[in-house]
């Protein structure tokens, strides 16, 4: 492979090393552990440009997905995968009984767009549900697989209720975003945020972030945007059910199914005493009638 001209201007580093706290300078944060960080992505300011997809790929020397058309608009990886830890939807807007929009609000006018990606719940569902603690919250309150550890029984896979878990058909185990571990652990930010051109992924500890989001549907309601919403946020649509809330959350301004997002996600922990309790009954009951069917046969 040949080398660009322009690099050959510059054919040695003139850093002694890596820029120390390097997230300080691209996004105002000092990574420190024992603090929560994540993403919040703001809907209204994504354009689609697939710049995360192509990040997060490249960091993580993540394999390509479908290179053909999907026939669903301009998204050709379709959904998360266990390949795919970023996905940039698609959603175009079409006038009344499916013809071509002509007037349309100046926010996103005929398309929504929204880059997707592990919500990293608190609590984590997929971490509840793993039996040999391949998955684990680290220092900076993110959800993480360890590939040695996991045996891919896949029980983390309908556990998540995002869809975001998924089994590679090349390793058999779970793979799923890190929120940049590896980065985040060296002071970098995660390389998606730091690819957005628009900032629509903002990277950032949590409260600081939501502070942030508060701000902007503050905003962009008084430009004329009442839609506008956060979800995943404390109190919020998507912290439902036992998830208390999620460190990926968005702003949106459509209804979360619109970005394939579950209206009211549950956590299947929550849904152990109350499952029991149903088994337990039902096996008296068996117990009842067969103690009572086999008084009558002694009877008789």
């Amino acid at each position: 492979m040949g080398v660009h001209a322009r690099a050959l201007d510059y054919t040695d580093s003139f850093l002694d090393g890596m820029i120390p706290d390097e997230a300080e300078l691209t996004a105002g944060v000092k990574i420190e552990p024992g603090k929560r960080y994540g993403f919040f992505t703001d809907t209204t300011l994504c354009i689609g440009c697939k710049a995360c997809e192509v990040a997060c790929k490249e960091w993580n020397m993540l394999p390509a997905d479908n290179m053909g058309m999907s026939g669903m608009s301009y998204d050709n990886t379709v959904d998360l995968s266990a390949h795919t830890w970023r996905h940039v939807q698609f959603v175009e807007k079409m006038g009344c009984d499916g013809g071509r929009a002509t007037e349309m609000p100046p926010f996103q006018s005929n398309w929504l767009m929204m880059s997707d990606v592990c919500k990293h719940c608190s609590p984590a569902p997929c971490l509840e549900a793993c039996p040999t603690g391949a998955l684990f919250r680290t220092e900076f309150d993110t959800v993480v697989v360890q590939q040695d550890i996991c045996n891919g029984c896949g029980y983390c896979v309908p556990a998540c209720p995002f869809g975001v878990v998924d089994l590679s058909p090349l390793d058999g185990k779970a793979h799923k975003c890190t929120l940049c571990y590896d980065r985040l652990k060296g002071g970098l930010e995660p390389a998606c945020a730091k690819s957005c051109p628009t900032d629509s992924i903002q990277f950032g500890e949590i409260e600081d972030l939501h502070e942030r989001a508060e701000r902007r549907v503050e905003e962009l309601h008084e430009q004329g945007q009442p839609n506008a919403y956060l979800y995943g946020t404390p109190g919020a649509p998507g912290a439902t059910n036992g998830i208390e809330e999620l460190n990926a959350f968005f702003l949106l301004t459509d209804r979360p199914e619109v970005y394939n997002l579950p209206t009211a996600p549950s956590r299947p922990a929550e849904r152990v005493a109350p499952g029991l309790g149903v088994g337990i009954a039902a096996m008296a009951g068996l117990a009842v009638m067969a103690a009572a069917l086999l008084g009558g046969r002694r009877q008789a």
